[in-house]
């Protein structure tokens, strides 16, 4: 709420007075679109510089821009934005970890299957926050984000990046993995049946995704 309520085109100026000219840009718009236009602007006025100066930023909006400019680069593989997000998806902020994945969500949904090949590599990172973002990049419907089809119709196709998280011993994690399982039952129900039947390790971790995957199909099965 904070953050909605904050003035971006003010925080624009003070942050970075050579873009006070387009601070009203920032202006109209929902919170999401407003941080995207943010990203832009940087990536426009600063190019690959922009990364760097807005990590550096003790403001959490100001680095939420700095993880959107890498998504409004143009032309860049997953893989090297992948490397650029990396410290917005590991930052102490929550806010910032969220605007990373929002950032990247768009060119997973347009070049899923290169996504897909680079990010098992993140759900057997060290950091929590990062196995956590591979998830949530990767959810067939998503928050406040595009859906991704293919996902949504063939959920299969993210087990590399969502099975290795089944016993995640993060909360923060198993939410996020219990999250992208209930998204596919919406569509694939029997799927995330036979998944959640198949979970190999007994644990409070697998019975915690489990709940959380399962919470839409036992409305439906309620009498």
């Amino acid at each position: 709420m904070e953050q909605i309520a904050l003035d971006m085109p003010a925080l624009l100026s003070w942050a970075f007075p050579r873009l006070a000219g387009d601070r009203e840009r920032l202006a109209p718009g929902g919170l999401v679109a407003k941080m995207r236009e943010g990203g832009r602007l940087l990536h426009a006025a600063l190019g690959p510089d922009a990364v760097d100066l807005a990590a550096a930023f003790e403001s959490d909006t100001v680095r939420g821009w700095g993880a959107m400019a890498i998504g409004a680069a143009p032309g860049l593989p997953i893989a090297h934005r992948l490397d650029k997000l990396r410290v917005f998806a590991d930052d102490r902020h929550f806010a910032v970890r969220e605007w990373a994945w929002l950032s990247l969500r768009p060119h997973v949904i347009g070049e899923l299957q290169a996504a897909l090949a680079q990010l098992p590599e993140w759900s057997a990172d060290s950091s929590h926050n990062v196995r956590r973002f591979a998830s949530e990049v990767t959810r067939p419907r998503g928050v406040w984000s595009g859906h991704i089809p293919e996902l949504k119709a063939a959920p299969h196709l993210g087990m590399p990046v969502i099975e290795p998280l089944f016993a995640d011993p993060s909360r923060y994690v198993q939410d996020s993995v219990g999250n992208w399982l209930n998204d596919a039952s919406r569509t694939q129900p029997a799927w995330v049946l036979g998944v959640c039947d198949g979970m190999a390790t007994e644990s409070q971790a697998t019975e915690r995704i489990r709940l959380r995957a399962l919470r839409t199909i036992g409305r439906r099965l309620s009498p």
